[in-house]
């Protein structure tokens, strides 16, 4: 999934549409907030995605710009060291439904 302005998502090797999730711990479906002693301060950060409290799998996005609106709810684990331009040409591919980039197989 690609927003401009806000973040550029992947990680559903499940089902690739942003619905699948899993975790390498125990076969769960998700596992537990780590903390939320980085915040969404740059362009550039990782950051897990989920649907609430607790339920981290195998989703990140990568921000586009500041997003101080998640902090507390998504916790970043790194930082792009190199390639702020490509993900800026990443993040302003045209897209489709879904907010998916647009292909030769998804016009």
């Amino acid at each position: 999934m690609t927003l401009a302005d806000f973040m550029v998502q992947g990680g559903d090797f499940l089902k690739g549409d942003g619905t699948g999730s899993m975790c390498i711990y125990n076969g769960n479906e998700h596992f537990a907030d780590e903390n939320f002693i980085l915040k969404h301060s740059s362009p550039g950060l990782l950051s897990m995605a989920n649907s609430g409290a607790d339920t981290n799998g195998c989703q990140f996005f990568i921000t586009c710009a500041k997003t101080d609106f998640l902090d507390g709810k998504h916790v970043v684990f790194g930082r792009l060291v190199d390639g702020l331009l490509t993900l800026r040409k990443i993040e302003n591919v045209p897209t489709g439904p879904n907010n998916k980039p647009k292909t030769e197989q998804n016009p």
